[in-house]
Formats: C-alpha cells, structure tokens, sequence
C-alpha cells in the first residue's frame, strides 16, 4: 500500500518542477502607459507658456535696442547731408583727443566756414543754398581719409577731424578745401554761381581740449575770412 503514494508524491514533485520552469521563461508584460496627472499637465502648459512670453520679452527688448540705437544716431546725424551734426563731431572729437592722450598720438581741426552762402540763399532761395552745401559735404568727404570726420557744426559751418598730420600738413589740407570749394560752380535760374570758403587750423594732441580747440579753430577761420574779403561777395553771371 506505500508504493502508491511514493509513486503519487514523485509525480507530484515533478509537476513542481516543470510548472516552476515555466514561470521562469514566461514573457513579461509590456510596462502599463505612465497617466499624466492634472497637475502635471498643468505644470508643463505653464513651464510653455513661461518661455514663449521670455522669448516674447526678449524679442521686444531686442527691437527696443534696436530703436534706441537709431535714435541716438539720427541725434547725431545732419538731417539734410547725411554727416555727424555738431553734437556728433564734438562726440567724435572728444572720443579722438581720449585716444590721443592715451596713446600720444595727433591730429588736427579744420573749421570751414562757406564765404557766400547767405547771398545765393537771398538771391536764389534756400533751396539753392542746400544744394550748394550739399555739393560742399560731398566734396569735403571726397577729400579726407576713412579715418578721418567730417561734420556740419551748423548753418554755413563745418569741421573737419584729421588724423596724424604736422601743422605743415594741415595748413596744405585747409588750402586744398578751399580751392576745392571756390572751383565749385551752379546754376540757378540761368545765372551762373560760385561759392567760397575759408579755413582755420588747429593741432590736436595729448594735451588738446575738445571746446578750446574749436574754439581756437574758429578764431584763426574769422582771421582767414578776413585776408579774403577783397574777393567777390558772390559771382552772378548770365549763362
């Protein structure tokens, strides 16, 4: 009667086994999908909506600067020549003497002053007399170097900044601007006009002043008008 059960409990331990082997090399379960909360949802609408208003900021503080940038320029811009007004040059010139003084280099300042402007505007109309300055400017830029500026001090005015030259030099310089100028010739309503112009030096180096050496500049340019004024007030002729 024992042989049976031991037969029974073989069986029994066997089946064990094999229902152990197959656990074992069942395949597992793919991973059930993460939910997302409410609240997380939430919290990553928000984190979305955060960047897209600083990139938002961003893009108007950008356009600000920008805007910023232009109005700063066209403040130091001449609205009818397209060159640095007197706030500009005495910007640029201030800039320049600070470089001078900290690396001992020179310059010089020319102040121009155009010598019949106001009877071509009194004849011809004002018209006239910006085309007549707008060819100065131009020739005025045509003259110097890349490095050098060339501004509009205001009304009849200009000034010029050179680099590196000896009093020699810019006394040629000046000489050169005011030929370029006398030779330039116009026309309005068929009389035949010329202008004119007169000149004052300056050096410029690490002991300079921005306001003293216009100032200086100016002075030696009245000195000059006067040697010229033997010369015609404004040459009219019929064309």
């Amino acid at each position: 009667m024992k042989k049976p059960k031991r037969a029974t409990a073989a069986k029994a331990k066997k089946g064990r086994n094999t229902s152990g082997g197959r656990t074992k090399t069942a395949p597992r379960r793919a991973a059930a999908p993460r939910l997302v909360s409410g609240v997380d949802a939430g919290r990553t609408t928000s984190k979305d909506t955060s960047k897209a208003t600083i990139r938002g900021l961003r893009t108007k503080l950008a356009q600000a600067l920008r805007r910023v940038a232009e109005l700063e320029a066209a403040a130091d811009t001449d609205f009818l020549l397209d060159i640095p007004n007197r706030r500009g040059f005495e910007r640029e010139l201030q800039r320049a003497i600070a470089y001078m003084k900290r690396y001992r280099a020179s310059g010089a300042l020319i102040v121009l002053d155009v010598d019949r402007l106001k009877p071509i505007n009194d004849s011809f109309g004002h018209a006239a007399g910006d085309e007549v300055l707008k060819a100065i400017a131009t020739t005025l830029t045509r003259q110097i170097r890349a490095s050098d500026v060339v501004g509009r001090l205001g009304g009849d005015e200009f000034a010029l900044l050179l680099w590196n030259l000896s009093e020699t030099d810019a006394k040629a310089k000046a000489a050169i601007f005011e030929q370029a100028i006398d030779e330039l010739s116009f026309t309005f309503r068929g009389e035949y006009v010329t202008a004119g112009a007169s000149t004052g030096v300056v050096l410029l180096g690490a002991h300079s002043d921005a306001a003293r050496a216009l100032e200086e500049a100016d002075a030696a340019m009245y000195v000059r008008k006067a040697h010229r004024r033997h010369e015609p007030r404004i040459s009219l002729v019929s064309s």
